[in-house]
């Protein structure tokens, strides 16, 4: 009787370590928010990200405008507003960055918009990516 008793604990074991296993892949596919902001984080009217209009990079004198996503951006941040640090940045016309989260390749993306399954699709490994200063 004992044999069986370990046999059957040690599937359990094995079976709960490839539950947490599976658990840890979790992490490779989150939500992630969009925000058109300037290098320093600020958040800026999506038009100045729109290069359909010809807005962005010269909205405002010389300053370039980014593309700024994180797992922990929520909706609803106004013009004018830090994000908040750990984010990511890509340059607001770089076509394939866009594609590679699922956004259009070119013109406006909402300030807030969230998209699911991103984190982890390699659009963090570019080096167009930046973490934010804060």
């Amino acid at each position: 009787m004992s044999s069986r008793s370990v046999s059957l604990t040690s599937t359990f074991l094995l079976l709960a370590a490839g539950g947490a296993a599976a658990c840890d892949n979790d992490d490779d596919y989150q939500d992630a928010g969009f925000y058109c902001a300037d290098a320093n984080g600020t958040v800026v009217d999506e038009d100045y990200c729109d290069d359909d209009n010809n807005n962005g990079g010269s909205g405002l004198g010389a300053l370039p405008f980014f593309i700024w996503y994180s797992s922990a951006y929520r909706p609803g941040y106004p013009v004018g507003y830090t994000l908040p640090a750990g984010g990511n940045k890509f340059a607001y016309n770089d076509r394939a960055a866009r594609q590679s989260f699922g956004l259009p390749a070119t013109g406006k993306i909402g300030n807030g918009t969230v998209k699911t399954s991103v984190v982890g699709k390699g659009g963090a490994a570019r080096g167009s990516s930046k973490s934010s200063g804060g």
